[in-house]
């Protein structure tokens, strides 16, 4: 009985301590769209003019007017969808197998799958870039994608998931003779959905910040992605476009991620409470 207005009176500092935390997180996030609605020129002078009226949107009439920005913008969306859609597809189809089906040297195929795991983006970007170059595919839609589609933690994670679904669902599909493909497709993904977004968002996200193979694979400006081509701006035009120019940029370029997150937050939750639980 004495303990409990110990935990009431904890209670306030844990709610303090969340919110200087979520405070200290969102300040970058504040100082750049801060920043963005600042005209380059006072910027020049003093960024610290940032937290004082006025306020400009003409960094963000800059975008609006042909910039570049648009088509980075489109080709990390379509990118990122494309790798998502590939990778959930592959995944699912992988843990699927893994999980319910037996088949020889599973075992020691899964065992091969996630060593992927411990192999580093960079050890094989050499081949990599050799392969892709030599079936012309740099500068291209396919060559930005394939590579993103092997996903070993995607399809440790699917498998994972399906093997907590009960066998009982196979056995009683089957008995209503259902096809392997009628269960996986009918009866076991709609089961896995809350997965299936976890998946889908994390490797959006991944696919949307990916620097290192979009600089190496796209040479061309107009295959560039955001993360490329936000990159060269800050090198080629930090000068003379301006700090508030190049934040409104960022700004823009971040939209995209937060619209996921709010769309997919509760799927996310559910997931990971359900994978904490089983």
């Amino acid at each position: 009985m004495a303990a409990a207005p110990s935990r009431r009176a904890m209670s306030p500092l844990a709610w303090a301590g969340v919110g200087i935390g979520a405070l200290l997180m969102a300040a970058p996030l504040l100082w750049t769209l801060l920043l963005s609605l600042k005209a380059n020129a006072e910027l020049m002078r003093d960024s610290g003019t940032a937290f004082s009226a006025p306020w400009t949107l003409e960094n963000y009439a800059s975008i609006l007017q042909g910039n570049m920005v648009f088509r980075w913008l489109l080709n990390s969306i379509v990118v990122s969808l494309g790798t998502t859609l590939g990778v959930l597809a592959l995944c699912s189809l992988a843990g699927y197998g893994f999980a319910r089906l037996d088949f020889p040297f599973r075992r020691t195929l899964f065992v091969f799958v996630l060593l992927g795991l411990a192999i580093p983006e960079q050890a094989v970007v050499l081949p990599q870039h050799r392969l892709f170059a030599d079936l012309g595919l740099h500068n291209s839609y396919p060559g930005l994608i394939l590579p993103g589609l092997a996903g070993p933690f995607g399809v440790f994670f699917m498998t994972q998931y399906f093997r907590a679904i009960p066998r009982d669902l196979d056995e009683a599909a089957m008995l209503d003779g259902a096809s392997r493909f009628t269960l996986f497709w009918k009866v076991l993904m709609p089961l896995t959905i809350p997965a299936q977004a976890t998946l889908g968002v994390f490797t959006f996200l991944g696919a949307w910040n990916d620097y290192w193979w979009p600089l190496i694979s796209a040479t061309t400006s107009e295959m560039f992605t955001l993360t490329v081509g936000l990159a060269s701006a800050q090198m080629n035009y930090a000068q003379t476009s301006g700090l508030g120019f190049l934040m409104a940029q960022a700004v823009f370029a971040s939209i995209p991620i937060f619209i996921v997150y709010i769309l997919f937050q509760k799927q996310i939750v559910r997931a990971m409470a359900g994978t904490a639980v089983k």
